[in-house]
């Protein structure tokens, strides 16, 4: 149990990239566009699953991408709202990527039996290993931003 002075705050500046699970922005956002540009260049035979997987890339890119650069610019001031916050996008990021990394693995493994260049195929399986490097990511970034959110 925290007692009442004590609080957790998400750090500010050039901080954010020194303090831990904010450094994790930068692997989410490193994955996160490997994921994009890899399903954005491979072959699409389910256009319904691989949208999905382009919707959750391109999500949580911008999402990151914003959240770090309001972090470095120092926009939260301190306040616990931005705390809840980043526990709510981590959340919400680690569930949209788990589903999106093993609907992706599902179309990859289906077109595996479809008549395709072998070059293609390769994409699809960087996109996959990318896709769970992503979703581990954000899934540890997402205990810990939970874990401050219950310590503030």
């Amino acid at each position: 149990m925290s007692s009442p002075g004590s609080t957790t705050s998400l750090p500010s500046g050039l901080s954010v990239l020194t303090t831990f699970p904010d450094v994790l922005f930068i692997p989410e956002i490193i994955f996160g566009g490997l994921v994009w540009i890899l399903v954005a260049s491979s072959k699409v035979p389910f256009p319904i699953l691989q949208g999905w997987v382009m919707f959750v890339s391109v999500f949580c890119f911008v999402m990151s991408t914003s959240l770090l650069c309001l972090y470095i610019c120092s926009v939260h001031g301190g306040s616990s709202f931005w705390v809840t916050l980043d526990a709510i996008c981590q959340s919400t990021a680690a569930l949209f990527y788990l589903s999106a990394a093993v609907l992706e693995a599902y179309s990859t493994y289906v077109l595996g039996f479809l008549v395709t260049p072998v070059i293609q195929y390769r994409e699809n399986i960087a996109a996959v290993v990318f896709a769970f490097l992503a979703t581990l990511v954000y899934v540890i970034h997402e205990v810990f931003s939970l874990l401050r959110w219950k310590s503030s």
